[in-house]
């Protein structure tokens, strides 16, 4: 019953969001301004509180437009003449697929002023990056003892019934994934391992939500202690009052860079380097950096808080380890059908 009644009010949400969000873009064409895609959540509040008036500064009009990486790819694939964003933000991931199916271009440097302060490693030839996301386990310390890493989750009866999980539309579901595969498998590409942990185990499978937003909304209720996701996260629920902590997995905490790319048939191209750069703006990465947003700062004028350093400083950069995003997509597809069915059984 419990499971049902998850279920029931996961699909309204998502039916409710997805109705709101599929407005925007067409709103904004109406207006003649900047569509820009942006992360739900935290990410769309600090997008459009901050750079709404910079851009504006700028002589642009900006619409922020909620849409998770995948829903961004499909809309702007469903009428690639007329994208339905100006302006992408996603990982990796989703970007070797966008650069494969011809959706984003290469940026021109020169357009951006804060080009200089970017470190190499964050000024991708397809867009700047406008933070690096470190992902891990987010626990409730009130609630449960702090796990050591992803095999605790699965085999500590203190975890039991407490662990929420999401799909494989998700990149930080999709990172830790790799990593609980090469625990109980023979390596990152071994999914029978990790679909094997769900088949075998009930509450695993009704721990299991649609997206991280979901997840934090359970976490914020007392139903759910525990959930992969990144330091981001665990600033939002400490904004709100609640207790929330974040640990890297001692397997290691997997980076996703978060670049923003000018989609392919834009027809603001020159807003979209207005809101580039205002992402890139010391003052704003300043902002982002405090709660409950807590975004790492690739604008190397922004000092890190005690915070941020205590998770990734700039020394660290040039060493983060990245998933190898080309040949997860080549099994992507096919893991989350099987991830779905496995769910749904």
């Amino acid at each position: 019953m419990n499971e049902f009644r998850l279920n029931r009010r996961m699909f309204g949400m998502l039916v409710a969001g997805a109705a709101a969000s599929s407005l925007l873009p067409s709103m904004a064409r109406a207006s003649g301004g900047l569509v820009a895609a942006t992360f739900p959540g935290s990410w769309e509040d600090a997008y459009r509180s901050v750079l709404t008036p910079l851009v504006k500064a700028a002589g642009y009009d900006l619409t922020v437009a909620p849409a998770l990486s995948q829903d961004q790819l499909t809309k702007v694939m469903a009428s690639p003449g007329a994208p339905a964003f100006d302006t992408l933000l996603i990982s990796p991931g989703q970007m070797a697929i966008a650069i494969e199916n011809d959706l984003i271009v290469k940026i021109d440097p020169t357009r951006l002023k804060n080009w200089s302060k970017l470190a190499p490693a964050f000024q991708g030839e397809y867009g700047p990056t406008v933070t690096v996301q470190i992902d891990g386990i987010v626990y409730n310390p009130d609630v449960v003892p702090k796990p050591k890493g992803y095999r605790d989750l699965f085999e500590n009866p203190a975890y039991a019934g407490k662990v929420s999980w999401t799909g494989f539309d998700s990149n930080t579901a999709v990172m830790a994934y790799t990593q609980i595969a090469q625990i109980f498998g023979t390596g990152p590409d071994d999914m029978d391992a990790v679909f094997k942990l769900f088949k075998d185990n009930a509450d695993l499978r009704a721990g299991v939500t649609d997206t991280t937003n979901h997840q934090m909304a359970l976490y914020q209720q007392g139903e759910i202690a525990v959930f992969m996701g990144s330091t981001n996260n665990v600033a939002h629920l400490k904004s709100l009052g609640l207790n929330a902590e974040f640990v890297q997995p001692e397997t290691g905490s997997p980076a996703s860079p978060v670049n923003i790319h000018l989609t392919k048939g834009s027809a603001n191209v020159d807003a979209a380097y207005a809101y580039m750069d205002a992402a890139l703006d010391a003052g704003a990465q300043a902002t982002f950096e405090a709660p409950p947003t807590e975004m790492f700062p690739t604008n190397s004028d922004v000092e890190l808080t005690p915070n941020i350093s205590s998770v990734l400083t700039r020394d660290q950069v040039a060493g983060l380890a990245y998933p190898d995003w080309v040949s997860i997509n080549k099994y992507r597809d096919e893991w989350t059908s099987t991830f779905i069915a496995l769910i749904a059984s």
